[in-house]
Parts: C-alpha cells; sequence; structure tokens
C-alpha cells in the first residue's frame, strides 16, 4: 500500500520513492510508488502532473486504493526515483480548494445551505448551493470570506475514530463511516475532504467572487463562480489592465469609466435617433424621385437602415407593375434585400427570385427579406429582366 505523503505535508514537492509496480493500459503505463506526494483525483481537485525521475507524469488517479501515476514509458519495479510534483499548478489548486471551503463553511454557518456540487476548472471555480443567495447577502459572504483569509486561520487535517466521528459536527456529501479525513478551519469549517490544503487561510490570500446564479437544476439553488490565490490575482490584474486602457480610449480616469462608458452610450442613443430621423427623410425623398414603370425597380444602397429601406419599398411597389426590390451592402460582403409587390406573389416567387441572385430568404405574399452574393451588376440584369 503506498504511503500518501500529502496526508502528512500539503507542501512536499520533491520526494524519493520506489517502483512498486509498472503495468501498460490504454492511457499509458499505471505506476504505483511505495510513497507519494502526487494527490490523485479527488473531492472536486484534479490529479496531480509531474516527474518521476524524468519521466513525465501527465496525471494520477486512484483505482481500488492504489494511487497510479500515468506516464509514457515503462520504469523499473524496484528502481529507486526522484520525483517532483508541477508544485505551481498543485498550490493553485489547494488556494482554490482551500478558499472553496471557506466559502462552504460560511454559507452553511450563516445561511444552512449545503454545498451539493463543486467543480474546479481551468477558469473559475463553481460551488452549487440548495438555497439562494441575494446579491446583498453575496457581498457580504465576499467580505467575510476575505477577512477570514486575513486573519490567518489554521487549517489542519486529522482521521478521527469512529467514537470521535460520531460526536463531530462536519460537513460532507456522502455517508461516511471509517477513515474520513477532516479538514478543519479555525472557527469557519469542518469538513470530510480528501484533499491537499494549504497550511493557513492566509494562503489563500484573496477570495474573488466573479458571478452568481441560479442553477439551471435543483429547485431555488445558486451557482456561485469564483477564483483564489494567485488564479484570482492573475485575472484582477487583467481586469486592471482591459480597464486601463479603456480609460485611455475614453479620457476618462481608471475609477471612473463606468460613468464614462454611461454617457456615451447616452451620447450614441442620442445619435442613433438622429440618424433614423435624418434616414426617414432621405428615405422619403428618394422614394420621390422614383418614376412610374411598367416591370419592376431595383434600387441599391450602402447608407440608409433598414425601416428606411421598407419605406422606400413600399412607395415603390406603388410605382411599378412587377417587384420593387432594395439591396443594402456591397459586392464585396455581399447584400440584404427587401422585395415587395402588389401585383406578385413573392412566397411562391422566392425560390426563383434567390436562385437568380445567389441568396436565401423569404417572407410573406407582399414582401419577403433576405441575403444574396451575387454583385450588383449580375443582381439588376436579373431583376430587371425577371417576370412570374
Amino acid at each position: 500500500m503506498t504511503e500518501r505523503l500529502y496526508y502528512t505535508d500539503s507542501h512536499i514537492k520533491s520526494f524519493t520513492a520506489r517502483v512498486l509496480s509498472c503495468e501498460q493500459t490504454e492511457k499509458g503505463f499505471a505506476v504505483t510508488l511505495d510513497r507519494t506526494a502526487f494527490f490523485p483525483e479527488g473531492g472536486g481537485q484534479l490529479g496531480d502532473s509531474g516527474y518521476i525521475a524524468q519521466v513525465r507524469v501527465f496525471d494520477t488517479h486512484e483505482k481500488n486504493g492504489e494511487v497510479l501515476h500515468y506516464v509514457n514509458q515503462a520504469l523499473t519495479v524496484g528502481e529507486q526515483y526522484d520525483c517532483k510534483i508541477d508544485w505551481e499548478q498543485r498550490y493553485r489548486r489547494m488556494q482554490n480548494h482551500s478558499g472553496e471551503h471557506i466559502v462552504s463553511g460560511l454559507v452553511n454557518k450563516r445561511y444552512g445551505y449545503s454545498n451539493v456540487g463543486f467543480h474546479m476548472g481551468s477558469d473559475a471555480v463553481t460551488i452549487d448551493f440548495d438555497g439562494f443567495i441575494s446579491p446583498e447577502q453575496l457581498a457580504e459572504l465576499e467580505n467575510e470570506a476575505n477577512r477570514r483569509v486575513f486573519a490567518d486561520l489554521k487549517i489542519t487535517t486529522s482521521f478521527p475514530s469512529s467514537e470521535e466521528l460520531n460526536k463531530l459536527d462536519y460537513r460532507s456529501k456522502l455517508e461516511l463511516t471509517e477513515n474520513v479525513r477532516i479538514v478543519e478551519i479555525e472557527d469557519t469549517d469542518v469538513c470530510a475532504c480528501c484533499a491537499p490544503h494549504v497550511y493557513s487561510t492566509a494562503e489563500v490570500g484573496i477570495i474573488k467572487f466573479l458571478s452568481c446564479e441560479r442553477r439551471r437544476r435543483g429547485g431555488d439553488g445558486v451557482r456561485i463562480s469564483m477564483l483564489c490565490g494567485l488564479d484570482a490575482y492573475e485575472h484582477l490584474a487583467q481586469i486592471y489592465e482591459n480597464n486601463a486602457a479603456v480609460s485611455v480610449m475614453l479620457s476618462a480616469k481608471r475609477d471612473n469609466t463606468a460613468a464614462a462608458v454611461e454617457r456615451l452610450l447616452s451620447e450614441q442613443e442620442k445619435q442613433k435617433g438622429r440618424i433614423a430621423e435624418l434616414s426617414r427623410e432621405i428615405a422619403r425623398q428618394r422614394a420621390e424621385t422614383i418614376e412610374q414603370t411598367e416591370g419592376n425597380i431595383c434600387i441599391f444602397d450602402s447608407v440608409l437602415d433598414e425601416p428606411s429601406l421598407r419605406e422606400i419599398v413600399n412607395s415603390a411597389v406603388e410605382k411599378c407593375t412587377g417587384i420593387a426590390a432594395v439591396f443594402s451592402g456591397d459586392d464585396q460582403l455581399g447584400y440584404k434585400y427587401i422585395i415587395g409587390s402588389k401585383h406578385v406573389d413573392l412566397k411562391k416567387a422566392a425560390k426563383s427570385l434567390n436562385e437568380g441572385i445567389n441568396g436565401r430568404g423569404g417572407g410573406k405574399s407582399e414582401m419577403i427579406q433576405g441575403s444574396c452574393a451575387e454583385t450588383a451588376e449580375n443582381i439588376t440584369k436579373f431583376l430587371i429582366n425577371w417576370t412570374v
């Protein structure tokens, strides 16, 4: 049976160990050691990676009570090797996992909710709770969680006896009876967990909530996404740099970018209203210049908005005996079209029209719209001569 060094000291980065077995599997070679600091996947935390001698350990799992180290080449059974884990990766995971225990413990103490789901992904840690947490409560929770971090509280682990376990009030998703490992955060949380953790809450560094949303399943529960430690620092540093760039573009102080964006959006809405008003006026004037025609009308425009183009079509259908078509766009990017008629059933004619202009779209008998990939010259040639 492998001695699990991470149970006694979660901060062991390197060690020596003897190979007990090496068996080829579909994933590569599965190696067992007489002692290991590699944590196998469990408790929501991924398995460690690292090296045995110069051989890469790309994953670690537990099977039938044994820790399996997966490598791409065979190792000699009975040989002793120097081993090391990918420490920064492990440390970041411990920071996030210990931070999750702080948050889950506080939620349980404050609101009586249970952690019913935990996932440590590459972008964030997610925790599912079986009760609702309001935005105000979430802000208070984040504040208190970070105060527990700054308080430098001890994090200890133990394997209580059955008698001790029966007297202990601890969190657990499963009914456990023996070999239960308890992780305790001073004045904050007591939880059954098999994973390695940092020595104290101070090592968590910072806890930052990213979002809180209702769970898709599970009634009134919520899912909190968060980051801790180095992962949280890097995330916040990236946000800060983005905000700094935005502040330069807006000529606003970094702590005033939201107000600057709000002003910009307000001005943009006013400009949109003015543009729409001018677009309608141009459309009215263009519609007045359309002459009465026996046949079809084909118009191209690259300025007006869709409502204005629709107004031109509505005017043009009164001045032709065929179809009135308006195209917006250019030869490189393609065109959007609106076609109307009082004399042709466009719902039935849509297939023929789309085939002729390399387009796709449809609508009602009186009007269809869509897009096409033909040139203006070819579109004009086709539509001017098109008949039902």
